[in-house]
């Protein structure tokens, strides 16, 4: 056995520096090539490793690399999927990457991300010993079913990871329903019910009935989708308490978001570097790992004012006194949020959709009916145009038609290289051009950029 794992260890590791000497990453396709000629290698690479999972429909990259950076502020060495390549077969790259040929790795701790549909398959080999739980809202049907469908696969992998201490978001009726009969530690962060008020149609919401008995959930407050303050009087289900709060949002602009937020009885501030209500919840989550973890507040506080955004989630590229801002949009409900937060955006921009319909994006598009383009009527008036793009332009330029988008406005650049250049002549100085790309197509548009730009490879 030893000599099988020293020889896939061997292979995998020449075919991922192959891979990057041609600048293809090599995220997926060694670990692929590790499954086929050793099954059950990951068993053996991560035995030794603390393992910290990150899961759920949105927020699970950011959530991950603000968990990595309060790891660095206390000096703990660890190995991550930066790249998002967050299937089994990525997360085997990872770890290979990280050992030596009999399998040891340098590092004590594993921070991994992984894709919400893939957590009950790595399950049966590894296990978390700190799983943190973002949300659930539908994402990518024809991929992943229907929503109970992924929550079931979460929960399975919770029942095979019985000692597993749990991180979940209390204003999520689905997420903290995984608690249900879990004999570990159970840790919840959300927002008090006076933090902030949102002001979504709960009808449009992704789960507007209870799980246990579908009667109708009321709410104190809601935050947006269906997380706030939930409550079924049918059955008595409602949001747990949570230990972690946000207790107030003090300020919510396009460059941040200033929080005030307890631990327990204690209470702090803290200016989370990245815009919009979601990064609210993703920081209170990794506030949430760093403190199961006994690792002291204040750097989660200094972690979240120097945090700088990862690929593709944020990720800001300067010129000539512009900027390009790089947003990846997936679902609905993550879509609405980034809406949300344009809407706080002051000056004149430029925005483009990326919409590609390949398996990683989803290949029904749908879903683009159910996303709140209407919105921008708002401030149509600031942005000077839309430029719509990708394998599915037409369907995204017909959908913002519908929305009340002036026509005059709505622009189809198929070429990227075109379009990059299209959208920084027209920006002026100061201003921003945001890139809002689905999954295929923020790897393509990423890789002209970086061309362009020189910027850090996707996989550091």
């Amino acid at each position: 056995m030893n000599l099988k794992l020293t020889f896939t260890i061997m292979v995998t590791k020449l075919l991922i520096f192959l891979l990057r000497l041609l600048k293809r990453g090599g995220t997926t396709l060694p670990g692929k090539v590790a499954q086929k000629i050793f099954p059950g290698i990951i068993k053996y690479i991560s035995k030794d490793l603390k393992i910290i999972m990150v899961t759920g429909t949105n927020g699970k990259t950011t959530t991950t690399r603000i968990i990595g950076q309060i790891l660095e502020k206390n000096n703990i060495d660890y190995i991550t999927n930066k790249s998002g390549a967050n299937l089994v077969s990525g997360i085997i790259t990872t770890l290979i990457d990280s050992v030596n040929f009999s399998g040891k790795s340098k590092y004590k701790t594993a921070l991994i991300e992984v894709d919400e549909a893939a957590f009950n398959v790595i399950t049966n080999d590894i296990k978390p010993d700190i799983l943190v739980v973002t949300n659930f809202f539908k994402d990518q049907l024809d991929r992943f079913g229907e929503l109970h469908t992924t929550l079931n696969n979460v929960k399975s992998g919770i029942e095979k990871s019985p000692e597993a201490k749990l991180i979940l978001n209390a204003d999520d009726s689905l997420c903290a329903s995984l608690a249900k009969d879990h004999r570990g530690q159970v840790l919840y962060y959300g927002f008090d019910e006076k933090a902030y008020e949102g002001t979504d149609n709960l009808l449009a919401s992704d789960a507007v009935f209870c799980i246990y008995c579908m009667g109708k959930y009321e709410y104190k407050n809601r935050v947006y989708g269906h997380l706030g303050t939930f409550e079924c009087t049918s059955c008595g289900y409602s949001r747990p308490t949570s230990d972690i709060t946000c207790l107030k949002v003090d300020e919510l602009n396009s460059s941040y978001t200033q929080i005030e937020f307890s631990i327990g009885e204690e209470n702090y501030k803290a200016k989370i570097n990245l815009p919009g209500l979601y990064n609210g919840y993703n920081a209170l989550a990794a506030i949430s790992c760093g403190h199961i973890l006994n690792l002291p507040p204040e750097s989660f506080i200094s972690s979240l004012e120097t945090f700088e955004s990862g690929f593709g989630r944020m990720e800001t590229i300067k010129t000539d006194g512009k900027a390009i801002k790089l947003i990846l949009v997936k679902n609905p409900a993550g879509f609405n949020q980034v809406i949300n937060f344009l809407l706080t955006e002051p000056k004149k921009n430029q925005i483009a959709f990326l919409i590609n319909d390949k398996p990683g994006d989803g290949i029904d598009v749908s879903w683009l009916w159910d996303v709140d383009f209407e919105e921008f009527i708002k401030i149509q008036e600031n942005i000077s145009s839309f430029y719509a793009s990708g394998s599915r332009a037409e369907d995204m330029a017909l959908r913002l038609k519908y929305a009340g988008i002036y026509s005059d406005k709505i622009e189809i650049v198929r070429d990227y290289e075109e379009l990059i250049n299209k959208g920084l002549s027209n920006t002026e100085k100061g201003n921003s051009f945001y890139i809002l790309p689905t999954y295929t197509a923020l790897l393509d548009i990423r890789g002209v950029l970086k061309k362009k730009f020189g910027l850090k490879e996707f996989w550091k």
